[in-house]
């Protein structure tokens, strides 16, 4: 296995800048990232997987989505049956809904998984935290998919929206990402005016910052000659350039060592990524998804135990996945002599029949995805933090953009919600909505956040009652 290790000079970290430029879900701000304590979440981390869960049959068989509380402890079905030990870590939530409008559509539903919005009209949750109560991490947002981007993918392939009706799209390359995150990391170490003496100091040179001013002022030169609609989707773009001018700015003095090298991070010293790239055309593989999956959280948990980032979305391919599950190796759908695509499973017809191929392969791939969650889960439940562990400290949301895959419906969505937000969530539950729109899910997530939100998106009311303590 080839294993990533950064040491980055100051051209490499401006060409990682730049970089982040292009690639907005990485936008953020150059200052120190600090846990909130008192009883807020931390971080939040959002875990998407495409094409729903065998719902409630169009026969009226009950859903395979099952949670439920059993003699004072939460029983799960064989979907979810692969958090069985992570089950007092989460909370198994029933009956939320994400409203009638286009019910029965993938992209209705990935519209309004994060907005809470019909169409996609609205901020995302995920972009509203970053840009408020977590705008102090160094990256304020992270988005990392796992050929999400496959075939071109765009628009409402995506979940996450930092303005109405406009998507960005996330980082598919786990290299790719592990770069562009640690190489503005390694500069995150403390100056000598803030305690450490021995360390030397390189100042930043005028030409890297005339770069930036010089696309800043093309852009806006641009944005004047454009229409409305145009200029909302520029403006997200010149966000993104002005707040990297403004990390340059704020980057010197860099600590070196004698050599002139950067220092290693204060926070998380020489951090690495284990993972076998496969080339670009091997990103888009099927054989080699779960590796990548894999790699994407590894990148996510790390970033987030360094304190780098607090809000982060992992997506997993896209809505109406077209991702081959049959070949994925050493897993109970591997079938090399068939392929077997998401969504063909998920349309496994009226009733849930064992004998039905389909049917049967829909509920391994489901309970697949319930198993990288649960990676994700373990990851950071093994990683230290405070009085407690990284878990403990944040929330972690599994989600897909239908309920039922058959009939798309958009009625008591598969929502778990995992994490005990430093103490303003009590896990090892089944909570029962009651029909609830699953905005007030995401105003919930917000207040444990620190957020002063009293809803979240179309219909919202409130905080979902229950939920925080």
């Amino acid at each position: 296995m080839d294993r990533a290790r950064l040491a980055l000079s100051r051209r490499d970290l401006l060409k990682a800048l730049l970089g982040g430029a292009a690639a907005l879900p990485f936008a953020s701000r150059m200052k120190s990232a600090h846990g909130d304590g008192g009883g807020r979440a931390r971080r939040l981390v959002v875990f998407y997987f495409p094409d729903g869960v065998p719902g409630r049959s169009q026969d009226g068989q009950a859903s395979l989505w099952d949670a439920r509380m059993e003699g004072g402890d939460v029983a799960l079905g064989e979907i979810l049956a692969p958090l069985g030990m992570l089950r007092r870590e989460c909370v198994f939530l029933n009956g939320l809904s994400m409203g009638s409008t286009d019910e029965g559509s993938h992209p209705g539903g990935a519209k309004k998984l994060l907005t809470a919005r019909d169409g996609g009209n609205g901020e995302s949750i995920d972009q509203y935290l970053a840009r408020t109560v977590a705008s102090d991490a160094p990256f304020r947002h992270l988005y990392l998919g796992a050929m999400a981007t496959q075939n071109n993918a765009s628009g409402d392939k995506f979940i996450s929206y930092p303005s109405a009706g406009v998507t960005v799209a996330p980082e598919d390359d786990p290299l790719r990402a592990f770069s562009r995150v640690f190489s503005m990391g390694a500069v995150a170490r403390p100056s000598p005016s803030e305690g450490d003496a021995g360390a030397t100091t390189v100042d930043p040179s005028e030409d890297e910052a005339l770069v930036l001013d010089n696309a800043i002022a093309e852009v806006r030169d641009l944005r004047g000659r454009l229409d409305d609609r145009a200029r909302s989707k520029l403006d997200v773009h010149l966000d993104a350039l002005t707040e990297v001018r403004g990390r340059v700015a704020r980057v010197g003095p860099m600590p070196a060592t004698d050599a002139g090298t950067t220092a290693p991070m204060a926070s998380c010293d020489n951090p690495t990524l284990t993972f076998t790239h496969p080339g670009a055309a091997g990103l888009v593989a099927p054989e080699n998804f779960p590796a990548i999956l894999r790699a994407q959280i590894d990148v996510m948990v790390q970033a987030m135990a360094c304190g780098l980032s607090r809000v982060g979305v992992i997506q997993g391919s896209q809505h109406t996945s077209e991702l081959i599950m049959s070949r994925f190796r050493d897993t109970e759908m591997y079938d090399a002599g068939f392929d077997m695509r998401s969504h063909q499973a998920s349309h496994y017809g009226a009733r849930q029949d064992r004998s039905n191929r389909l049917f049967t392969d829909y509920l391994k791939q489901r309970r697949w995805w319930v198993t990288q969650f649960a990676y994700l889960l373990e990851q950071m439940r093994a990683r230290p933090e405070g009085d407690g562990t990284m878990l403990d400290h944040s929330l972690v949301l599994l989600c897909s953009e239908v309920s039922d895959g058959n009939t798309h419906s958009h009625q008591d969505m598969p929502f778990v919600l995992a994490g005990r937000g430093g103490g303003c969530v009590t896990p090892g539950r089944v909570l029962d909505a009651g029909g609830r729109r699953h905005g007030d899910l995401l105003a919930a997530i917000a207040r444990a956040m620190g957020a002063d939100v009293n809803g979240w998106g179309d219909a919202s009311s409130a905080a979902l009652p229950g939920l925080l303590t």
